[in-house]
């Protein structure tokens, strides 16, 4: 095993003025973990061919780092599907397969597992009510953030005193995709033509995943931020589906993006 090393998320500073509200929050890296080889440093993901002795110590140390009981740490069970879970207790042993989950409950922390995919916590400070979403393209475009902001509202959020944040995710420049995938966006979500750019392969473009949720989120009301850090080239912090197929590596890690509201 690797060196015992507290993990060190990345926070954003808009999610952190919530701490008095009783919200904790954090954007793990790969920094502070057990796994090794191709899943070297803090993989969190239980469906990866990790060790899963090192991934059960991996999410113990987030849970540690987020001040969580690590039994009451979530996650679902990602489909990218468009569906959010409302959540007030552990788990009976089998997971939700949704792609977003909310809560008001205290002491409840809620994680979400990407490896290029968009990571969002959400939170309403003043009525104690947090969600996460994994929003890659299909769940995008779906409606997973909006639904995560609609079971949010059923709990006693308001929506304009929401704030979401996107945390590490594929950014356009190691986005390519081909024509057939940009016709579906175009058909599904009008202007959305403007998150796509030429590719220098022709007939391909650069799909700009970040900003379309930005924009998703900005639109449905909400106040929205991104970290604007890209998983495909930041190796020593992220995990990266896409990088690891073009380095033909057999399997890949997945990053943690957690939040918790604290017991009063």
């Amino acid at each position: 095993m690797l060196e015992t090393v507290r993990p060190e998320p990345i926070r954003s500073p808009v999610l952190d003025s919530l701490a008095r509200s009783g919200v904790r929050h954090g954007f793990y890296t790969r920094a502070g973990g057990v796994s090794e080889g191709i899943y070297r440093g803090l993989n969190a993901g239980a469906g990866s061919n990790d060790n899963t002795r090192h991934v059960a110590e991996n999410r113990r140390r987030i849970a540690q780092s987020l001040g969580a009981d690590p039994q009451r740490l979530l996650t679902a069970h990602q489909v990218h599907s468009a569906d959010a879970a409302i959540v007030d207790a552990p788990f009976d042993g089998v997971r939700p397969r949704v792609d977003a989950m909310v809560t008001a409950t205290p002491g409840l922390a809620l994680g979400v597992l990407t490896a290029d995919c968009g990571p969002v916590l959400f939170a309403d400070g003043e009525a104690r009510v947090v969600g996460v979403a994994h929003a890659g393209w299909k769940g995008a475009l779906g409606g997973v953030l909006e639904a995560t902001i609609g079971a949010m509202e059923k709990q006693g959020a308001k929506r304009r005193k929401i704030v979401a944040v996107l945390g590490p995710t594929i950014s356009k420049a190691a986005y390519e995709v081909g024509p057939e995938f940009r016709e579906r966006f175009l058909g599904a979500d009008s202007g959305t033509d403007v998150y796509f750019v030429p590719s220098v392969n022709d007939g391909r473009f650069m799909f700009d995943l970040p900003a379309y949720i930005v924009a998703r989120l900005e639109r449905a009301g909400v106040e929205a931020g991104d970290l604007a850090l890209c998983t495909y080239s930041d190796e020593d912090r992220c995990y990266s589906y896409r990088r690891s197929v073009h380095k033909s590596e057999p399997d890949y890690g997945r990053l943690m993006s957690a939040i918790l509201l604290e017991e009063n």
